[in-house]
């Protein structure tokens, strides 16, 4: 795996399925599956994961005079 070790298995980021267009996976071994589902054969491909967006810092509590020395 790569980066970490504890990437909880997905068919949506398996190296074996497909993505259709109707947010489904077409597996080779389970056929058309959602893409939460995971099987034994799973296998990562880091290619296929999106990372999930960082939060945006909210400034708006914090005046000028925090900022200034």
């Amino acid at each position: 795996m790569l980066f970490r070790k504890d990437i909880e298995p997905r068919c949506q980021y398996c190296a074996r399925g497909e993505l259709l267009k109707d947010d489904q996976i077409a597996c080779p071994k389970k056929g058309i599956v959602s893409p939460g589902y995971h099987c034994s054969r799973f296998q990562y491909d880091p290619l296929k994961r999106v990372p999930p967006q960082s939060a945006v810092p909210d400034f708006s509590k914090f005046s000028d005079e925090d900022f200034t020395l």
